[in-house]
């Protein structure tokens, strides 16, 4: 599983960029928000506009979820691990998929958690995809999940407890699970993180 990619975008393709990765080119799909940051911030000229590619030589980091279907293995880049966190969650809730997600993802974390904080059904019909019928699934089953933003982060930021995360979500373990799991867990390889983790 990709938990975590660095590299250059050298391509935009829709909602997607190719993000080059020590000689391997990524399709990530990100946010329509971020694809517009990184068109306004990355374009040197009108002339790197191409059959609607866009080149450049930014680097940037992406959290990264792998979903994995019969028929395809997506990849799904954020630019913070709160918003990884809250992508996933969303993902837990029955009739919202990763496309939809990503529009929630697209208004903003603190917005997305006020909301349903706020039983506010109004903010998530105005999202494409979204009737009232699933946006009052998401407030709901996310309600009880949610509290500060710092809950939506992940414990530490060593890639040994990225990779125990990744393990554990392979178990069946939600990110949040695989989180409070290793919570007090001691630094050490990602098998030992793993095994601490199952035995709490």
């Amino acid at each position: 599983m990709i938990g975590y990619l660095k590299g250059k975008i050298i391509e935009k393709i829709g909602g997607s960029v190719i993000l080059l990765v020590g000689g391997v080119g990524y399709r990530v799909t990100i946010c329509p928000g971020q694809i517009v940051q990184t068109q306004n911030s990355n374009l040197k000229s009108q002339n790197q506009i191409q059959n609607s590619k866009t080149q450049s030589d930014q680097e940037i980091e992406l959290y990264v979820h792998t979903h994995v279907r019969e028929d395809a293995l997506d990849l799904y880049g954020f630019k913070t691990k709160e918003e990884l966190a809250l992508f996933e969650m969303l993902l837990d809730v029955s009739g919202v998929g990763p496309r939809t997600a990503m529009l929630v993802i697209d208004q903003g974390v603190e917005a997305v958690q006020k909301a349903i904080q706020k039983s506010d059904v109004a903010f998530f019909t105005l999202i494409p995809r979204l009737g009232t019928k699933n946006a009052q699934k998401i407030i709901i089953e996310l309600r009880g999940k949610l509290g500060s933003s710092g809950d939506l982060g992940v414990l530490g930021d060593s890639p040994e407890t990225e990779e125990a995360i990744e393990a554990l979500k392979t178990m069946g373990y939600t990110r949040k699970e695989a989180g409070e799991k290793l919570r007090g867990c001691p630094e050490g390889t990602t098998e030992e993180k793993i095994k601490y983790a199952l035995k709490k």
